[in-house]
């Protein structure tokens, strides 16, 4: 079978992969929700959902740095890349290893491509439609739910030291959007480092969003921002819903649902 992976780059599978090593955590609890835990083999020190699956397998690394040694030792069939959470040489050597699919997500719709394929590739064709009409429900569901709420202005922080933003181009700006929320650095590609300064030019920004990931977010910056911007609500957010694609997304609409209703 060949197939193309979401870098257009076509992979030959020969047979259904049986050893799995994923560089990806909300892949490898997609990989789960689709009964394919007991072929994976590998996986990230950031998997760790479902709770308790790190204890099971090997653990071959960080998405930024792994242990090749360890992963030629598990003698995989396939190994699961991301575009932006693994880097290029990460890539490259895991081709020298083992078949590398590779996916890039932008969109909802990329998240239920890449279902279908993984259903194509590891013979769960049923489970992956299963979980593609779940997520496709609990999408029309809210945005039945969002349909008359107004959009509102924010600005979705993931670092300090330096400030860094959500941009355009990414999986969190997308889910934005199905918010309604606006994206005041929409603008700007990817995830761009500000200052403060930029901010103040923000006319009635509503919410400041502070994620718990990649960093840590914690009350302690609310107050300090509190201090800058009087006028605008600084709320910390679960990044895990906000920037996890797979199966996630089936707990992220009622999560947006409780964080609206909060407001």
């Amino acid at each position: 079978m060949l197939i193309k992976d979401q870098l257009h780059t076509t992979l030959e599978i020969k047979n259904t992969p049986t050893r799995i090593i994923c560089l990806v955590p909300s892949i490898t609890e997609l990989l789960v929700d689709l009964g394919l835990e007991d072929s994976i083999v590998g996986i990230t020190k950031f998997c760790i959902h479902p709770n308790g699956l790190i204890k099971k397998k090997t653990v071959v690394g960080g998405t930024k740095n792994i242990k090749v040694d360890v992963i030629k030792h598990l003698k995989p069939d396939i190994i699961l890349c991301n575009k932006e959470e693994n880097t290029k040489d990460i890539v490259e050597n895991c081709r020298q290893i083992a078949t590398t699919h590779v996916s890039d997500i932008f969109t909802i719709a990329d998240t239920l491509q890449l279902i279908h394929q993984y259903g194509e590739i590891f013979s769960c064709e049923e489970k992956a439609r299963e979980q593609i009409l779940k997520i496709e429900n609990k999408k029309i569901d809210f945005l039945n739910f969002i349909k008359d709420k107004k959009d509102k202005k924010v600005a979705y922080f993931i670092w300090k030291t330096p400030w860094m933003v959500v941009g355009n181009n990414t999986f969190i700006n997308h889910l934005l959007e199905v918010n309604n929320f606006k994206n005041v650095f929409q603008h700007k590609n990817r995830y761009p480092e500000i200052n403060l300064t930029d901010l103040h030019k923000e006319q009635d920004l509503d919410f400041i969003f502070l994620s718990s990931e990649p960093y840590p977010f914690g009350e302690k910056h609310i107050l300090e921002l509190e201090n800058t911007f009087k006028k605008t609500q600084i709320i910390l957010v679960d990044g895990e819903f906000f920037s996890w694609y797979g199966t996630r997304l089936l707990f992220a609409f009622d999560y947006f649902k409780k964080l609206h209703r909060g407001f």
